[in-house]
């Protein structure tokens, strides 16, 4: 964890939680990691725009959260990797233990 204390660490992961800290990119993430989806699915499957999806698309592809995969003339988007996957199972299993779980070590 020393190395983590580092700025050239801390500041790319800070600004991975701050793209992760917004709710609509964070379901498409999501969405992206139980399964790899087109823009149009991801759009129908969270009740937006294919234009609002696509511009978070841009940014998720450029912290490397997702990655884009071409198939003919379509554009299909999957969590970057195994990474993304289990931090997001994680985090999505602490959020889901009861509050007594956690509070009992304080």
């Amino acid at each position: 964890m020393t190395a983590l204390s580092s700025d050239e660490r801390v500041a790319p992961l800070a600004g991975l939680f701050r793209l992760l800290g917004d709710a609509t990119r964070l379901r498409i993430v999501l969405a992206c990691v139980q399964q790899r989806l087109a823009v149009g699915a991801i759009a129908e499957a969270l009740g937006l725009s294919p234009s609002l999806v696509s511009h978070h698309l841009r940014h998720l592809r450029a912290a490397r959260i997702v990655r884009a995969e071409r198939v003919g003339k379509q554009v299909f988007y999957a969590a970057a990797d195994a990474h993304i996957s289990a931090m997001l199972g994680a985090m999505l299993e602490h959020v889901a233990e009861p509050a007594t779980h956690w509070q009992e070590g304080a």
